[in-house]
């Protein structure tokens, strides 16, 4: 049984280069007692000592891959985390292979697991050693389109009010030519609209002017697709919240990421809100065109 009178506890890991250093600062900025590069095998022990100090608050702990033999034991530590009567989330940070070899590129740093070899060669190394505990992550953020300010605010939306039992909603639009964001728990594809692109007034503009966002949700097909789908989010959220999952991103899609499925996240947004979900809204591709 979860001790009530624990303190949250989230582990913070993912892929090197992804975010991770990031993530945990936010989190330290909106209150939370911060620890960094922990080995696993310490961590119910960690639990041990801070546990009992309900001054501490939130705990985060950021874990990586430099021990491989380490980081393998992470999944064993959270089991005994939870025989211990806490409830550790999982906060996993995830990048596309060009963007992570990139900053490493441009820090002049080696990946931690590339040895003799390449940066995407530990990079591969890396993917396989997290492939488990990503399967069981909380909450998945790819921060291959996020600037520090946006990952912040992703991070803020998902852990920087303390205790409600609540969902806690990412929407996001983006083109589909770019590729699926790959953090997606929900992927809505709004092509079956009528697209902006060919009305020589709108192309220029986008699903945050209000032309453009009238023409998308004034359809008939829009406003019904807007009411079916904010139902069925109510209910797959009380189903999320009951066991035990409190974030959510859902990924609204058109051809380029510029207008419908900007006004339709907007939108749909609006809907979570009003239904007393926690929502960011996030635009990954626009602009890119």
């Amino acid at each position: 049984m979860t001790n009530s009178r624990a303190p949250e506890v989230v582990v913070v890991t993912g892929m090197s280069g992804a975010g991770r250093s990031t993530a945990a600062d936010a989190l330290e900025d909106y209150g939370w007692y911060v620890v960094e590069n922990i080995p696993p095998p310490l961590l119910p022990a960690l639990i041990d000592l801070v546990g009992p100090r309900p001054e501490l608050g939130r705990i985060a702990i950021a874990v990586d891959t430099r021990d491989r033999e380490f980081f393998n034991e992470l999944s064993t530590a959270l089991v005994a985390m939870r025989e211990r009567g806490f409830d550790p989330h999982v906060l996993f940070l995830e990048a596309a292979d060009e963007v992570l070899v990139r900053r490493f590129e441009s820090s002049r740093r080696p990946h931690p697991l590339q040895g003799d070899g390449r940066v995407l060669d530990g990079i591969a190394r890396e993917r396989e050693l997290v492939r488990e505990i990503r399967g069981s992550a909380d909450l998945i953020i790819d921060t291959s389109y996020l600037n520090i300010h946006e990952l912040t605010a992703k991070v803020s939306a998902a852990f920087a009010q303390p205790g409600a039992q609540k969902l806690r909603a990412t929407v996001m639009s983006f083109g589909f030519k770019y590729g699926i964001p790959v953090d997606a728990d929900f992927v809505v594809d709004v092509r079956f609209l009528p697209n902006p692109h060919w009305d020589e007034q709108l192309r220029p503009l986008s699903g945050l002017d209000a032309s453009v966002s009238d023409f998308v949700v004034d359809q008939p097909l829009a406003r019904e697709f807007l009411d079916a789908y904010s139902q069925l989010l109510k209910t797959v959220s009380e189903g999320y919240i009951r066991e035990g999952k409190r974030y959510v991103t859902v990924a609204v899609g058109c051809t380029g990421g510029k207008h419908r499925s900007v006004a339709m996240a907007e939108h749909l947004a609006a809907r979570l809100v009003q239904s007393d979900v926690e929502t960011l809204v996030l635009h990954r591709d626009l602009g890119r065109e």
